[in-house]
């Protein structure tokens, strides 16, 4: 298994690929396979997200990039600026991840999230998407 141990923030060739969904990218311990189908495990520094584009290097000086992976989100809009705030507070104040763009809002997909917002007047249009929440103000 090749030993993934650091974050890097620059790298001139780019040797392999890792796909993760979000809830992946959270962890800093994972056995993961590269796009080239090489067994790989993640021992990062613990408290690290990874985000789409990310650069990480193998004990061997490898490097690979990490691609956000498409999974099942809503897309949130509202007529008004006020109105996708409203909703955003809503979300905020049941600790849900969020994504926040010019004039939407992005989440994983939850029933029970989508009926609120609904009963609030969002438009909300189910798609496969990267996901990129906002992090922690910590």
């Amino acid at each position: 298994m090749l030993p993934i141990i650091q974050r890097i923030s620059a790298a001139n060739t780019i040797d392999d690929y890792i796909e993760l969904p979000f809830l992946l990218r959270q962890k800093s311990r994972l056995r993961v396979t590269t796009q080239a189908g090489t067994e790989a495990g993640l021992f990062l520094d613990r408290g690290i997200i990874l985000r789409g584009g990310d650069l990480l290097q193998s004990t061997d000086g490898l490097v690979l990039q990490i691609i956000a992976a498409q999974e099942p989100v809503y897309d949130v809009v509202a007529d008004t600026p006020q109105a996708l705030m409203c909703a955003a507070y809503h979300l905020g104040n049941r600790h849900v991840p969020l994504q926040v763009g010019n004039g939407w809002l992005r989440l994983e997909q939850d029933h029970v999230l989508k009926e609120m917002l609904v009963g609030l007047g969002m438009k909300i249009t189910e798609r496969n998407a990267p996901f990129e929440p906002e992090a922690g103000a910590y």
